[in-house]
């Protein structure tokens, strides 16, 4: 009786309530490991730019990668990907997304992911707008002409990778909503891939 008291309710963000708890906990990892390794590495390592910043983008980039393919397919049934004709070189997103009929997406899961995938590009705009304002010429590396911080480069890179994985899953589960309402999922797979990427166009 206790135990049902102090159970924390479906939805709660306590990774315990997670259907796929291995899935979340490095899906969260990742999220909050680059920004670590960039702010830490930013007032402990300032000495060592390379390292911190070869280990900040690698963290990235398995962000992104295990974001866009396996973390959304499992912790809220969403998927996206591009495509290229090789005939004509035109490009085409598709989105996937579950069939609620078979599958439920857990509530804490969903919490998880969403308040993830928007606040960490959030906290890198923040991080922008900080090394901005303060202009310390620290970590400059010289790029053909031009003088840039590494500062600047990490978050211009964290910037393209986060928005682009939060852009694109924003209109995958609103596409998903849309055209399961009216259309039944099944088709709204199918429907994806020539919609979608007009979306990217505008």
């Amino acid at each position: 009786m206790e135990n049902a008291q102090t159970a924390p309710p479906p939805g709660s963000l306590s990774w315990r309530l997670s259907s796929h708890p291995i899935t979340l906990l490095t899906f969260l990892f990742f999220r909050i490991s680059s920004l670590l390794v960039y702010l830490l590495g930013l007032r402990l390592l300032t000495s060592n730019f390379v390292m911190v910043s070869i280990i900040t983008i690698l963290l990235l980039a398995a962000d992104f990668y295990y974001l866009k393919n396996i973390a959304g397919r499992r912790l809220v049934g969403l998927r996206w990907w591009n495509e290229v004709d090789t005939a004509t070189g035109d490009s085409r997103w598709v989105f996937e997304s579950h069939d609620p009929e078979t599958r439920t997406i857990n509530a804490t899961d969903k919490r998880f992911f969403w308040l993830a995938l928007y606040a960490q590009p959030v906290l890198w705009v923040l991080l922008a707008i900080v090394a901005v304002a303060s202009l310390e010429p620290i970590w400059l590396t010289l790029v053909g002409e031009y003088k840039i911080t590494g500062l600047t480069w990490i978050i211009v890179i964290a910037l393209v990778l986060t928005i682009t994985n939060t852009l694109a899953f924003s209109r995958c589960d609103k596409f998903s909503m849309a055209s399961s309402a009216v259309y039944g999922s099944g088709f709204a797979r199918n429907l994806a891939g020539g919609m979608v990427s007009s979306w990217f166009r505008r």
